[in-house]
């Protein structure tokens, strides 16, 4: 009766791996992602960074299409084949270029979808082929998932990608301040590019002795279907806001929105980080038909994503005014809805981490349930901000109309998903434990200690208090919320026997 420990053991110890992998990335694009936002918020203004965040938005819309669902069906694809799985990776790579020949095409003969509140300027039609490094850069990653190889992700993700935009934003400001950004942008994602193709290559070789099957081809487009509507989907969640906003407002709101934006949405990278190593792990478990383990994995990486956001939420929440000020003087009134996103960020995660599992054993009815909540995701933000104009209130607190919707969609969603994906497994997907709401209130206190410091202190709010939450906030969830499962996130793996 004991032996399943073993493997349940070692599936645990698999997503730790990778989640320390991911915390370390996560990390490291926290420390590479400010200095971005510094640079870009102080050296080209609310206005170009409003449009340079509609033109990337629909860039990555449209990359995320054209992976037709392969960073996360890539993993089932490879673990339901008898050929060698370098010709199934090819046969993706060559997936995601097709469609991303289609999506740069289609944004290249209507360059207005990128900027709908501002003309077409310069090169900034033939944008969208980046689209083509975007798509590619995804499959590959997932492809090296698989063979739990997150440290490439890591590298191209957390490091090239972003301190590559963040140098060439502040070299580039020198040369243009209206296309510096967009040179930034094209720069980073060439360089992730290739940090994530020389990694492949090295891993699954050169395709010898391939022919690309185009029956097999359109059949693994076909199947990952649900997988991109359902990848789009939960993107567009994340985004269309952004989108909404710039069909109601001026490029400089969207700007301060999209800073905003930026900051709340850097614990959302770390769910988005967990999904190629928590794939591979759920999908060999669905193999064995062991549902139980499914939902355990589940549960167990939902926690580690919850408190990590948690953790953020009172780390940027609590001095929020001070970390937009950081950006820009004219950021400053984003506070607000920067405050929001992050409530919405942690009331999501749980939504986001159960569609992993709902995603192989509901796909279609999980389409579904994220399509409805897009919907009244869309719904809100138009009927918040038009109550919101009808009553005469602020710019600023029209704007937030977009953020309150968001909020409110993702928790209906996420309490939907958990409760179909419990009966679907039959145990309980979800933990709730009181340290954690402990940890929120006693980082709270804390973070309230340095707020009310007199004005010739207002140094130390940033400086000290930042820090001063975080180790709050950590110390009593790793001290009282944790359970031996838990750190094993901070453990270190045991060396695997030699006889394999």
């Amino acid at each position: 009766m004991s032996e399943p420990a073993a493997p349940a053991a070692d599936d645990i110890n698999a997503l730790a791996k990778g989640g320390r992998t991911n915390i370390l990335g996560f990390l490291l694009r926290l420390a590479a992602r400010l200095p971005f936002l510094f640079i870009a918020g102080r050296a080209y203004g609310p206005d170009i960074v409003g449009r340079y965040a509609i033109a990337v938005l629909v860039i990555e819309v449209a990359a995320l299409l054209a992976t037709l669902g392969l960073k996360r069906g890539l993993a089932q694809a490879l673990a339901a084949t008898d050929r060698p799985h370098a010709h199934v990776v090819w046969d993706a790579v060559l997936v995601a270029c097709g469609a991303s020949a289609i999506a740069s095409a289609v944004l290249i003969a209507f360059p207005q979808v990128m900027y709908p509140n501002s003309p077409v300027m310069g090169l900034e039609r033939l944008l969208p082929l980046v689209v083509f490094a975007v798509a590619i850069s995804d499959v590959t990653l997932a492809a090296l998932a698989y063979r739990h190889n997150i440290g490439a992700s890591v590298t191209a993700r957390a490091v090239v990608e972003p301190w590559t935009i963040s140098i060439a934003a502040w070299g580039f400001s020198y040369v243009s301040t209206r296309d510096g950004l967009m040179y930034a942008y094209v720069l980073s994602m060439l360089a992730a590019l290739a940090a994530s193709v020389v990694p492949f290559v090295r891993e699954y070789g050169m395709p010898r002795g391939w022919h690309p099957r185009f029956a097999d081809i359109v059949a693994l487009a076909r199947r990952n279907a649900p997988l991109a509507g359902a990848d789009a989907i939960e993107w567009g969640t994340r985004n269309v806001d952004r989108f909404i906003l710039a069909l109601l407002f001026s490029p400089g709101v969207v700007g301060i929105y999209y800073m905003a934006q930026q900051v709340a949405s850097i614990p959302q990278r770390l769910k988005s980080s967990f999904d190629p190593i928590l794939a591979p792990v759920v999908t060999h478990s669905l193999a064995e038909n062991d549902r139980k383990a499914v939902a355990k994995q589940v549960r167990q990486v939902g926690f580690w994503i919850v408190s990590a956001q948690a953790a953020c939420l009172v780390v940027f929440g609590i001095p929020a005014e001070g970390v937009m000020g950081l950006i820009g003087p004219e950021f400053v009134i984003g506070a607000g809805v920067m405050c929001v996103l992050l409530v919405a960020e942690v009331l999501a995660s749980t939504g986001a981490v159960c569609e992993t599992g709902l995603i192989y054993v509901a796909r279609h009815r999980n389409l579904m349930i994220s399509l409805a909540v897009l919907l009244l995701q869309i719904a809100l933000s138009f009927g918040f901000v038009f109550v919101a104009r009808a009553q005469g209130w602020s710019e600023p607190v029209q704007a937030a109309g977009p953020a309150a919707a968001l909020a409110t969609a993702v928790t209906i969603g996420s309490v939907v998903k958990a409760v179909m994906l419990r009966r679907l497994l039959g145990a309980p997907v979800v933990s709730i434990r009181p340290a954690f709401f402990v940890a929120i209130g006693a980082a709270g206190l804390v973070g309230a200690a340095f707020t009310s410091l007199p004005h010739r202190y207002e140094w130390a709010e940033l400086s000290l208090g930042m820090p001063a939450i975080l180790v709050t906030f950590l110390f009593v969830m790793i001290k009282f919320g944790f359970s031996p499962e838990d750190r094993a996130l901070f453990r270190k793996t045991p060396a695997e026997e030699p006889a394999r």
